[in-house]
């Protein structure tokens, strides 16, 4: 296969997909191509994420991500999904211990700052939302009302939609094996891909390859900038609270444990940061024992086995802030990676980005009144 192609999108989870499709609606490349290494899209991380979009959440520099994304979770085109992305569930953040009310104090003044601030609720308002936690005098709660779940397979797919919409393509089962500047003749493109299907020319590269975006920079003769990915461990177990489907999004303020409602179960997870080389992650039985101790001393779910369990990669810039933008030392390798925990609910502002920096050059009017520094997540940050 040699594809004339123009941007080249390396990794089919979120990130990949949403810069895909912006990149696809500027209209201004003859081709825009997702490539996946696996057969299928988002194999790995995106569909393994507690998937909650709350705005008091994430590093400072990426917040306005998540503003720049509200009106596309809220109001999606009509054309790329068959119902809404969000259902709302409230979170409830729990200090249990005096020691904590510090840190609550800290995130109850940042949540001033977003969209929808968060509130310090009294414990007998707290405990009528959340009926499976045992509240006294030693507790303090907060409470963002406007948070919601979202459904990843349905944003995902929205991505995929708009893309195939505005003539995108993609491939699967097809790894990158290297990436190198064409130096054959004037008429090649400036980038050559050496993927499992043949080579493919391109003029722009987009990494959004997750765990896998330093190595991938790496082939590419472009330095690596730091990524750290982190295991986390998450476990499904049946609910004993009739109604419990109706239960807000429950979390630790030192974000120790955290349970999501889900039907008639509970997803719970340790909220483990492990750190881990790329791989498709897998659970530890040691850190599922660690959880369910701990969420039995503090709530009433009283554990004693789970349905399903799992892992997935949740990976850092050095600097716990997501690295996007074009690289200094060659402008045409542009960096969509480090998403961490907030990867799902910034997606849509992410992928803008993308697209506003490589057609653009500066982020566009969709970030006009987010606060986006937009220096605090280009990779020149990290090119001492």
């Amino acid at each position: 296969m040699n594809s004339n192609a123009h941007v080249a999108i390396v990794g089919g989870g979120i990130a990949g997909a949403s810069a895909a499709y912006s990149l696809s609606l500027t209209q201004q490349f003859d081709r825009v191509l997702l490539i996946e290494a696996e057969p299928q899209l988002a194999m790995h991380t995106t569909g393994r994420s507690a998937a909650v979009l709350t705005e008091n959440y994430g590093a400072g520099p990426v917040r306005p991500l998540t503003a720049a994304s509200l009106s596309f979770l809220h109001d999606p085109p009509e054309s790329l999904v068959d119902g809404p992305l969000l259902h709302k569930r409230g979170l409830l953040t729990v200090a249990t211990r005096p020691e904590d009310h510090a840190e609550l104090e800290k995130q109850l003044a940042a949540g001033t700052k977003a969209r929808h601030p968060i509130i310090e609720l009294g414990t007998d308002e707290a405990q009528l939302l959340a009926p499976h936690i045992e509240l006294t005098a030693s507790h303090r709660t907060m409470w963002e009302a406007e948070s919601h779940d979202i459904d990843v397979a349905a944003l995902h797919q929205a991505f995929i939609r708009g893309l195939r919409l505005h003539g995108g393509e993609i491939l699967t089962s097809n790894r990158v094996d290297s990436a190198h500047r064409n130096t054959a003749t004037s008429n090649d493109k400036p980038w050559r891909l050496e993927t499992t299907k043949g080579p493919i020319s391109v003029d722009i590269v987009v990494n959004a390859a997750g765990a896998w975006g330093d190595l991938v920079a790496t082939t590419a003769g472009i330095k690596p900038v730091g990524l750290q990915p982190m295991r986390r461990t998450a476990f499904m177990t049946a609910s004993p609270f009739e109604g419990s489907g109706r239960f807000p999004f429950l979390v630790d303020v030192l974000h120790r444990w955290y349970l999501r409602p889900d039907g008639t179960q509970f997803m719970c997870s340790p909220a483990d940061e492990i750190p881990s080389e790329p791989c498709d992650a897998r659970a530890e039985e040691i850190d599922i024992a660690r959880a369910i101790e701990l969420i039995n001393a503090e709530t009433k779910l009283n554990i004693r086995s789970i349905s399903s369990q799992w892992a997935g990669l949740r990976t850092f810039g050095p600097d716990r802030a997501m690295v996007i933008g074009p690289e200094p030392t060659e402008p045409s390798f542009v960096w969509c990676v480090g998403q961490g925990g907030t990867g799902i609910q910034t997606s849509p502002g992410a992928g803008q980005l993308v697209a506003d920096l490589v057609t653009l050059a500066n982020p566009g009017e969709s970030f006009a009144d987010t606060g986006l520094n937009v220096s605090e997540l280009l990779p020149d940050r990290l090119r001492g």
